[in-house]
């Protein structure tokens, strides 16, 4: 009679696509509400995108960076992002629980590899969202002061001894905002959303339409004015670093994929959502990258406020307001998104039991994580309230990069592991289009970013792995499950 094989319960141990697909239907109490279809899904995806990434950083890129060529770093932004989305599309058609790619890859490439990119994914859905309420804040206070309204000094930005700014009231009061309505319902906060995404996507639509009448081709020329790579004193320059700063605007279309449990028909829908979001999007980005250096020279694009500034120098100032309420809108759809992404995130990290199982609990009531969400909003409030984050955007692009990464990875992993399981979506052209994935991101970390990124970069992930090894490595579920089972076969 053969012996059963031990299961491995080394760091590397992965959880069965089978289990996954039965996790919510096996748990005990209340379960996340189903209840986004796929237009939500959509917005959810756009809401995290298309904001702060299209108001503020298309300025830096074109001005700093890339020159009017930042249409082309758009477009590579958007190539490297579309490899990584089809491969995100065929493992969620897979799959029905949240996660994103923590949990694609703890079915493909082991735990350790899932918690890296996990605490990746904390950093990407946080440290974005504490910037833009930082942004948030500002657009506010300029709508306050053309009314007559201020608030103390102290209370209008990130700590600054020299400009006597000690916390950002706004930043911090926006984020526990939408953390509570975060908490209350998922529907509640999928219709907010929509309707933020509606209204800011009518604003980019009215600065084409506003902007299209005044483009002078002769401010394309040099159309690559920076080459592709050049390196200077202050940091590279050209349309690579541009694409690396712009990239972005791409974060979060893979939030779709961290509301795989609430959706109705997650297979089908959650594929829909991802390559929706990041079609929509890319179009959107692409005719404001024409527009506004149609519009102006690049080296008179505002990086703050490029496309208000742009119709002021046109003498079209007068809808300047149009385009700080988009940036308030935008701003709010990505605060919302980012904190729904990392609060589902911590909440299937945990539930997995490497995180404290406590984090997981489901309110009875609102059927979400509601205490994680809050614990959540509380963290990025007071960083978004005390700290200037505008400089980390560059490590959000490589925590994200990574992930992208792995998810290719783990395509490649399941087709010749798994190559008979139903997928209702599949990744054309493989191998092809997951190396392509692989090999386009890794050359954008690379050449896109700075020495000092990957140094910050480099002590967060020191921190994560601290934490696993001291608290993961010994409550995973998945592994006193394994150890269970090896103790019955003796």
């Amino acid at each position: 009679m053969a012996v059963a094989q031990k299961k491995s319960t080394g760091l590397f141990i992965t959880r069965s696509m089978g289990a996954l697909a039965q996790e919510e239907h096996e748990a005990h109490g209340p379960t996340l509400r189903r209840a986004l279809g796929p237009w939500a899904l959509v917005a959810i995806g756009l809401g995290n995108m298309v904001g702060a990434g299209i108001f503020a950083t298309i300025g830096d890129g074109a001005h700093n960076l890339a020159g009017p060529a930042v249409t082309l770093s758009f477009l590579i932004a958007a190539v490297i992002s579309a490899f990584a989305a089809l491969c995100y599309a065929e493992i969620a058609s897979m799959v029905r629980v949240a996660g994103s790619a923590y949990t694609y890859t703890y079915a493909t490439v082991g735990e350790l590899i899932a918690w890296i990119i996990g605490w990746n994914l904390i950093w990407e859905y946080g440290m974005a969202s504490a910037p833009v309420a930082s942004t948030f804040s500002s657009n506010i206070q300029n709508f306050m002061s053309s009314v007559g309204l201020h608030l103390p000094v102290w209370a209008t930005s990130a700590y600054d001894a020299h400009a006597h700014t000690y916390f950002d009231v706004i930043a911090f009061a926006s984020v526990l905002g939408f953390s509570a309505l975060l908490a209350v319902g998922i529907r509640e906060s999928a219709g907010t959303n929509s309707l933020l995404v509606i209204l800011k996507m009518g604003v980019l639509v009215a600065f084409v339409v506003i902007g299209l009448p005044f483009i002078n081709p002769a401010n394309w020329h040099p159309f690559i004015a920076h080459g592709w790579i050049t390196a200077t004193a202050s940091g590279p320059i050209g349309v690579i670093p541009g694409a690396f700063i712009v990239f972005f605007a791409f974060v979060g279309f893979d939030a779709v994929t961290t509301a795989a449990e609430e959706a109705k028909n997650p297979q089908r829908d959650v594929p829909i959502g991802v390559l929706g979001a990041l079609a929509l999007g890319t179009l959107f980005y692409v005719a404001i990258a024409i527009v506004l250096t149609g519009m102006q020279p690049a080296s008179a694009i505002n990086p703050d406020t490029p496309l208000a500034s742009a119709l002021e120098a046109v003498h079209r100032g007068g809808w300047a307001w149009l385009t700080i309420a988009g940036a308030i809108i935008g701003t709010s759809s990505v605060i919302l998104t980012g904190l729904l992404g990392q609060s589902r995130i911590f909440f299937v990290m945990a539930r997995d039991g490497l995180l404290p199982k406590s984090v997981a609990k489901i309110h009875p009531r609102f059927r979400t994580p509601a205490r994680m969400t809050i614990i959540v909003g509380l963290i990025i409030g007071i960083i978004a309230g005390f700290v200037p984050l505008g400089q980390l955007l560059a490590l959000v692009n490589l925590g994200t990069l990574s992930a992208f990464i792995l998810v290719a990875v783990g395509v490649l992993v399941l087709r010749r592991t798994q190559p008979d399981r139903p997928r209702l979506f599949r990744t054309p052209l493989v191998p092809l289009v997951p190396l392509l994935g692989i090999v386009t991101s890794l050359f954008l970390m690379i050449f896109g970013s700075q020495k000092i990124t990957w140094i910050f970069f480099g002590g967060w992930l020191a921190l994560g792995l601290a934490i696993y090894f001291l608290y993961g490595y010994r409550n995973s579920e998945e592994r006193k499950a394994a150890m269970a089972l090896n103790a019955k076969r003796l």
